[in-house]
């Protein structure tokens, strides 16, 4: 007989999802029928599968090893040793600064050149990073990666930096996207653009999506369903001659909506090889050494919440900038702002 103890990161779901989870190679014919013959109990009592979980409430099976190992697939600790071996092979583990933290979320600070999520299998990207940090620091066991793996809630490109959010717990990682999905989170990016921008502006458009290209297109107008509604806010902080540093409310989000959007209005971000200014990338990295694209999710602002995301009801979590950011604000010749830009960022 094996007992399980359900965990907070695993409350809240139904009994029978929690068991595909957990044997994910059975066939529903096969736990249902063990539910109904009371091989696998809840609680000690006869379950059909459509209970939901509270956290201390024990599953218990009355299967042999053997058939636990043939169902569940890769056990716990060869996903641990899996992951790990991963993130070794790339030669450091990278930890990022974590700028907030309660029971149910996190959100890191993300360097730029890693990715939100992970592309392919072989990739390590901030998910792989959030499960990698739960394990060592002890708040997940290795047998909960069954039934709940902890991941991002939001994405950034990989070449910008700032805020990604995470879910460690079942009901951190649903409420916290399903605030993102809502758009109740206000989001704000810094960047430094091409040209000089006087005065704030809030534009819309329609961004068009090449996936075989992965870039997108703005428009002016709707031709198709394929033509989706963006919206940004700007405004500027500081400004020389040649760039100006930017404060960006992104009010809908969208595939390099922020990038793609300034370059349409005439001001693509310095830095950027997809849809920025190339003789201007070059005297800048020539100058400054720049690798990626100066977009940095710099603030989060929380709504008043209630329920289970109440600690995180109101904050505002902000990200320190990149040292090659800062260093291209601090040495800049700034016409106006430069005050105020080093209020912004401090």
């Amino acid at each position: 007989m094996k007992e399980l103890v359900i965990q907070s990161n695993e409350a809240g779901q139904r009994f029978d999802k929690f068991l595909k989870k957990y044997l994910k190679k059975a066939p529903d014919s096969f736990i249902y029928k063990m539910m109904r013959k009371k091989n696998i109990v809840l609680n000690k009592r006869k379950a059909d599968g459509k209970e939901f979980l509270n956290t201390g409430d024990r599953v218990q099976f009355f299967l042999s090893d053997e058939t636990i190992g043939k169902f569940s697939g890769t056990s716990p600790a060869e996903q641990h040793a899996a992951l790990s071996a991963v993130l070794k092979d790339r030669g450091k583990v990278l930890i990022p600064d974590i700028l907030y933290e309660d029971s149910h979320v996190i959100f890191f600070n993300k360097p730029s050149g890693v990715l939100s999520q992970k592309a392919r299998p072989k990739d390590v990207s901030m998910a792989e990073y959030t499960v990698s940090y739960l394990l060592s620091s002890g708040q997940m066991k290795e047998e909960e990666l069954l039934t709940f793996r902890p991941s991002v809630c939001n994405r950034l490109d990989r070449n910008t930096s700032g805020i990604i959010a995470a879910g460690k717990t079942l009901l951190g990682l649903q409420q916290l996207s399903e605030l993102f999905r809502n758009r109740t989170l206000k989001k704000y990016y810094l960047c430094i653009v091409k040209g000089t921008v006087e005065e704030p502006a809030y534009v819309k458009g329609f961004l068009k999506k090449d996936g075989a290209a992965n870039k997108v297109q703005i428009f002016k107008e709707k031709r198709d369903e394929s033509f989706v509604p963006i919206e940004t806010e700007y405004t500027p902080v500081a400004r020389s001659r040649e760039i100006t540093l930017l404060k960006v409310h992104l009010i809908t989000g969208r595939t390099h909506q922020i990038r793609a959007h300034l370059a349409a209005q005439g001001h693509p971000v310095l830095g950027d090889h997809k849809y920025g200014d190339r003789k201007l990338n070059e005297v800048y990295k020539s100058r400054y050494q720049i690798a990626d694209q100066l977009l940095h999710a710099y603030e989060l602002r929380v709504p008043e919440l209630e329920g289970g995301l109440f600690e995180i009801s109101g904050k505002v979590i902000t990200a320190g900038v990149p040292a090659v950011f800062w260093k291209v604000v601090k040495e800049t010749a700034w016409e106006r702002g430069i005050q105020e830009a080093l209020e912004v960022l401090h």
